[in-house]
């Protein structure tokens, strides 16, 4: 049974061990012409450690997120909004993308629409504190693999990253994930 039953909500730690520096994560200046994004299988990096991109604006969920999913065996990088996201999309190549709907400068309904057609793109979790059930559908139109709304159990979390990338922890939680 995993460790990481601490709770996330917007504007708190995820994980109350929450620690590290995350400038090592951030996302880097991508090129101005964009090469094809990663494919959903994804290329472990040279560590063989499956590579997260997490897109939020929120640093206490980031550095939760990141504890709780390095503990777990990710490699994690970080993304402050949906600009800098799809940058390190094409930059990065993760092997899946955990996305926040709300951010400034641009969110993340905007970075789905961008890779909705894109065959290489890699999978995306959207996680938000919006509890409108047409946000959701519109979420689910785009592709995304699966859409957590905050507050959310750590588990709950870690299990659809597992299923995605790992092929495990499916249908504990009750809910489906979108497809």
């Amino acid at each position: 049974m995993s460790r990481a039953a601490g709770t996330a909500s917007p504007g708190s730690a995820a994980s109350g061990n929450a620690s590290g520096a995350a400038s090592s994560g951030q996302a880097g200046n991508a090129a101005s012409s964009h090469p094809a994004p990663a494919s959903a299988a994804g290329v472990a990096n040279r560590s063989g450690q499956k590579l997260i991109l997490v897109v939020d604006d929120d640093r206490e969920m980031v550095d939760g997120l990141r504890a709780v999913l390095e503990r777990h065996g990710y490699r994690v990088i970080h993304a402050h909004d949906g600009h800098q996201g799809k940058q390190a999309i094409y930059l990065h190549r993760p092997d899946l993308v955990i996305l926040d709907m709300m951010m400034p400068r641009m969110g993340g309904f905007p970075v789905l629409e961008h890779f909705r057609d894109k065959k290489d793109a890699p999978p995306i979790i959207m996680i938000t504190a919006n509890e409108g059930s047409r946000h959701k559908a519109y979420a689910e139109y785009l592709g995304v693999v699966d859409y957590i709304r905050k507050p959310f159990a750590m588990e709950r979390l870690v299990e659809a990253v597992n299923r995605v990338l790992r092929g495990s922890g499916g249908g504990e939680s009750g809910q489906t994930p979108a497809s």
